[in-house]
């Protein structure tokens, strides 16, 4: 098996990023793999210190077949670093793993992540893969290792460079952005909470490369491909990351450990239990939907 190369994002969390490395050169294939650093430069004087200290602790790192550690000369912020860096790794290997450093991974996730690559690779539907699955409950009727959804997960994710190429990262220039309901009626396809994140990331209120890979998915009718039993856990939303200013645990899960042979399906179909699941849990509240419609979103 040809495998992919796995493209980790640094910032300025060198406690979340010694978790994650530690989890990630526990895997198998970890050792045959190729780990590619980015390493964001200090936004701000305060941030000089922690910035160093993920530098010094990412140097130290072994355990992995090459470690290649890029040092940002100034600050991109975390779109502007995944898009650049994704596109220029995915452009030389053709796939890639994508992780951020606060992403803590089961030993199988790579195992996964590796063979669902070759497996669905000229099935062109899908344009993404995620190691992570929502705290839901899997229907017992359901009988698959595997589910597809229109909505992608940056949480531990993967892709091939034909289905990159086609994200669309000027979203607006695509069709009439500004109209809100053409907004709405393809994102609320994926949940609520996606339309009003588009146009903040459009307007530049917030710095989401995400919703804006979520769009391509919809755009062209795609879909992720997520497993049953999640095979990462998110510990950034403790309020230390970019888009998670206070703590959130509706998303939080136990890491499945299974060592299995994973078992995977050609002409998946979403599955309308699981969806309405997800998007009930991504789902604005109360709260958030009134001030969205306050502030026009």
């Amino acid at each position: 098996m040809d495998l992919a190369p796995i493209i980790l994002f640094a910032y300025n969390r060198p406690m979340h990023i010694k978790k994650t490395l530690e989890a990630l050169k526990n895997n198998v294939y970890a050792d045959e793999s190729v780990l590619i650093i980015f390493s964001d430069a200090a936004k701000n004087d305060k941030d000089i210190s922690s910035v160093e200290q993920v530098r010094d602790f990412i140097k130290s790192v072994c355990g992995f077949n090459e470690i290649i550690i890029h040092e940002r000369g100034e600050n991109l912020g975390l779109a502007n670093s995944i898009i650049s860096g994704v596109t220029e790794i995915i452009n030389i290997y053709g796939r890639a793993i994508v992780l951020e450093d606060d992403i803590v991974t089961s030993p199988y996730f790579l195992k996964f992540m590796n063979e669902a690559l070759d497996f669905y690779k000229d099935d062109k539907k899908i344009y993404s893969l995620s190691g992570y699955n929502f705290p839901i409950n899997i229907p017992k009727s359901y009988k698959h290792q595997v589910y597809l959804l229109q909505r992608p997960s940056s949480w531990g994710w993967a892709t091939w460079k034909d289905r990159w190429e086609k994200a669309e990262w000027k979203p607006e220039t695509t069709f009439n952005i500004m109209d809100k309901k053409a907004v709405r009626k393809l994102m609320d396809n994926a949940g609520k909470d996606l339309a009003p994140m588009l146009l903040k990331s459009i307007e530049g209120k917030i710095s989401s490369w995400a919703v804006k890979w979520a769009f391509t998915h919809l755009k062209n009718d795609s879909y992720c491909l997520y497993p049953i039993k999640s095979l990462v856990n998110n510990i950034g939303t403790d309020k230390s990351g970019t888009n998670f200013k206070k703590k959130v645990k509706k998303y939080t899960v136990n890491i499945e450990y299974y060592n299995s042979n994973f078992i995977f399906q050609k002409e998946l179909h979403p599955v309308n239990e699981i969806q309405e699941q997800i998007y009930s849990l991504v789902n604005p509240g109360t709260y958030r939907k009134l001030i969205n419609f306050i502030l026009g979103y």
